[in-house]
């Protein structure tokens, strides 16, 4: 008979980013996920660690003084947000102490965070998925329960979209369930139902759907279409499409895009450009927010006249083209080729004739790279920048790096090698583009050093 575990009670003390709490009993640190400094909680202690144990919150005994009815029916139970449960003002400055103490081996000074001025209603992307609320339940579009890997929750009165979200969502949802459809099983592989993407553009109200099944059942398309079409609406749907994916992986993957109704893109407008945004090109999912970052960028970039700028990992170049309106030119990298020629399509609808982008892997690009940079701009992914590539591209040995990042624990990893190949972090500045969830992005300015 296995013998039960024993229950460690205790007060949350403090917040490690992104999401866990610490306490300490007897002498002893216990660090786990989840949970608000405040909050009294029972713990069971898993492994011992170095400096501290690691352990599980089992239950949440009495509520942190910070603590607030939460607005969303579906909080606690999705996977999606964390800090629906405090107010705004708390959330910021939850975050700020967390990256302070994050950084504090390579920044000193205090770093500012600057909060979203939309806290509701402020993303512009959403990729739900089919599935049921338990084994068994009836069919369900909406978001990954928290911990599962196989139930849905539906996401009825999530306050981080617009409404017009979850009336598709729900309309969707309805109507497949009418159709008696069945949603793709990960274990056997078998249904028609996958994901549905919806993409918002706040600066013309335009939305994109699109819905993602395998080919494994025929179904009506005018008649789907014709549903999205009839819905009360805010917004206005620009874009109906369609993708077949038969990979095993749950990930979005395209065997197959066919577009239903209007165009296969929505068109975003932020500091005087234009961007037209296909259904799998990135978008910054807090476009207010992304304007504020993209300032900043400038601000810290200092005179750009007459400089070259190196744009890395640029998706769909929107910071090479909030660049190229100051600098004599802009070169930019990105391995997604649709993301490139996006990037092409829009610096051409925007004008701009300064701008050169590249198809392919930093890692190897860099080896190709003859011209002389200024600057450059990093943006890798969550995963930081490749171990193999971050020393060839401190070899460019440009004066001023600018590294904007969603993970700011890989940028921790990542600034340390910096500091050690001569460079000094200036300034690092914190934006709240992802209120209500652990995220938050990071903009630091990184010099050389006078040798």
């Amino acid at each position: 008979m296995a013998r039960k575990k024993k229950l460690h009670e205790g007060i949350i003390e403090g917040k490690i980013y992104p999401n866990k709490s610490y306490l300490h009993i007897d002498g002893d640190k216990y660090v786990f996920k989840d949970g608000l400094p405040g909050q009294k909680v029972n713990i069971i202690s898993k492994r011992k660690k170095k400096d501290f144990r690691d352990a599980k919150l089992v239950e949440i005994l009495a509520k942190s003084p910070m603590e607030i009815e939460s607005k969303c029916e579906a909080f606690g139970v999705c996977g999606g947000c964390a800090y629906q449960n405090i107010n705004y003002e708390d959330e910021t400055k939850l975050k700020q102490e967390m990256l302070n103490n994050l950084y504090k081996d390579i920044y000193k000074e205090e770093i500012e965070i600057y909060p979203s001025n939309k806290v509701e209603a402020y993303r512009n992307k959403m990729e739900y998925s089919f599935g049921d609320k338990e084994k068994g339940g009836e069919l369900t579009l909406g978001l990954h329960s928290k911990g599962r890997f196989y139930e849905i929750c539906d996401t009825t009165g999530c306050n981080i979209v617009c409404e017009d979200f979850e009336t598709i969502r729900k309309a969707v949802e309805q109507y497949f369930r009418d159709k008696n459809k069945t949603y793709f099983r990960k274990q056997t592989h078998k249904g028609l139902l996958r994901h549905l993407v919806v993409r918002y553009a706040f600066s013309n109200k335009e939305i994109m759907v699109n819905l993602v099944t395998s080919s494994q059942d025929e179904w009506n398309k005018k008649e789907f279409v014709d549903m999205l079409l009839n819905l009360n609406l805010d917004g206005k749907i620009r874009s109906i499409l369609h993708t077949t994916n038969d990979n095993l992986s749950d990930a979005v993957i395209v065997d197959k895009l066919d577009l239903l109704y209007g165009e296969n893109l929505i068109t975003e407008h932020i500091l005087g450009l234009d961007f037209n945004i296909s259904p799998f090109s990135f978008f910054q999912p807090n476009p207010s927010v992304a304007e504020k970052l993209y300032t900043k960028a400038l601000d810290m970039a200092g005179d750009l006249e007459n400089k070259t700028v190196l744009d890395l990992y640029s998706g769909t170049g929107t910071i090479s083209q909030v660049f190229a309106k100051k600098a004599k030119k802009v070169i930019a990298i990105e391995i997604v080729e649709e993301a490139v020629e996006k990037a092409k399509e829009n610096a051409k609808l925007n004008n701009l004739e300064n701008t050169h982008f590249i198809a392919g892997d930093v890692l190897e690009e860099i080896d190709n790279m003859k011209e002389k940079v200024d600057i450059v701009v990093l943006d890798p992914p969550r995963s930081g920048i490749h171990p193999k590539a971050i020393d060839k591209i401190l070899d460019i040995n440009p004066k001023t790096f600018i590294y904007i990042s969603c993970n700011p624990v890989t940028q921790v990893i990542d600034l340390e090698t910096f500091i050690k190949r001569g460079y000094k972090i200036k300034n690092l500045e914190l934006f709240d583009q992802f209120p209500r969830t652990v995220h938050v992005e990071c903009i630091a300015l990184i010099q050389r050093q006078i040798m």
